[in-house]
């Protein structure tokens, strides 16, 4: 049977709505079997439920020759309290990575510690965050959310910035808006890490997902950012793509500001090759309970890896 490419936009928009929709991980958390099963598909995308859990990975990844960031992934939190929390096992990771050898980067959204909250609370918990990681040896990454966030993301960014340089951010391509704020990003020096962006969006928002727009945009942004010298971490899975960007840039690619990132359990076999190719490679690595955006984002990003999940429940892993 074949899937056209209509039904397969038509399941990773349902995918995207349920990465957001609060209720149902609520009905599906709160239910054992459910649980159980959700965690079990979970565990091909993240390290598992502890910070231990990401360490060992990361040493394991380190060994193939891959740099690392470390996500201790969370959704938006609308209680203070509850950021903080968040802020302290964040906080709790980077003293941890401090007796590593140092080639780990931290990321994080904003929203998983107090932005939505108020801007202010999660600035004052970027700059904790920033401070640590300079202590340990290393910076962090700032992730990307949706474009109703977009101005909040750079804004906070900017004000870390102003005390923690070092520090990064990620653009996603397929927004329309994403030209314009490269310029903004370039006047700092912090590494960009570029992404096709994984949101549900309107198209008046942002180009269609694996549209030719939006391949023309990544490769637009990579290009701009490779050939200014900035610090530039091309993150993408697609092969097409990787080998497009060779073809185009070359040597470029093998300069030293340059680096390609994938995420954990996602391209691993090309992640691997551009290493022996003598390419600096990045793999991401994400632990925690707080998985749901994150993994049913992964998925509606290829929604044929539906088919990938329902193996992943048998036979059952522990999680």
């Amino acid at each position: 049977m074949t899937i056209s490419v209509e039904a397969l936009a038509s399941v990773a928009d349902v995918l995207r709505g349920w990465a957001l929709d609060e209720h149902l991980k609520a009905t599906v958390m709160s239910t054992p079997a459910l649980a159980t099963a959700a965690g079990q598909i979970a565990r091909r995308y993240t390290a598992g439920p502890e910070c231990d859990d990401a360490l060992r990975l990361l040493a394991a990844n380190g060994a193939r020759g891959h740099l690392g960031s470390i996500e201790c992934v969370g959704e938006s939190i609308r209680d203070a309290d509850v950021a903080m929390l968040e802020t302290e096992a964040i906080i709790d990771l980077v003293n941890q990575l401090a007796s590593t050898d140092g080639t780990s980067t931290i990321s994080f959204d904003l929203s998983h510690i107090g932005s939505v909250v108020s801007p202010e609370l999660g600035l004052e918990n970027a700059l904790r965050i920033a401070q640590a990681a300079r202590n340990a040896g290393t910076y962090v990454m700032v992730s990307a959310e949706g474009s109703e966030r977009t101005d909040l993301v750079l804004d906070l960014w900017e004000r870390i910035t102003a005390d923690f340089p070092e520090t990064g951010v990620t653009l996603q391509a397929r927004l329309h808006r994403t030209p314009a704020d490269v310029e903004r990003v370039l006047r700092r020096p912090g590494p960009v890490r570029v992404v096709k962006g994984a949101f549900l969006e309107s198209e008046a928002v942002a180009y269609p997902r694996n549209s030719a727009p939006m391949y023309d945009a990544y490769r637009a942004m990579v290009t701009r950012l490779v050939r200014s010298g900035h610090r530039v971490n091309i993150a993408t899975h697609d092969a097409a793509l990787v080998g497009e960007l060779r073809g185009e840039l070359a040597d470029d690619l093998q300069a030293d500001h340059v680096e390609f990132e994938m995420l954990q359990g996602l391209g691993t076999a090309l992640l691997d090759k551009l290493r022996g190719d003598g390419f600096t490679t990045r793999e991401y690595i994400v632990y925690g309970p707080e998985w749901w955006l994150y993994v049913l984002n992964r998925i509606a990003e290829h929604p044929e890896r539906v088919i990938t999940a329902l193996a992943d429940l048998n036979p059952p892993v522990a999680f």
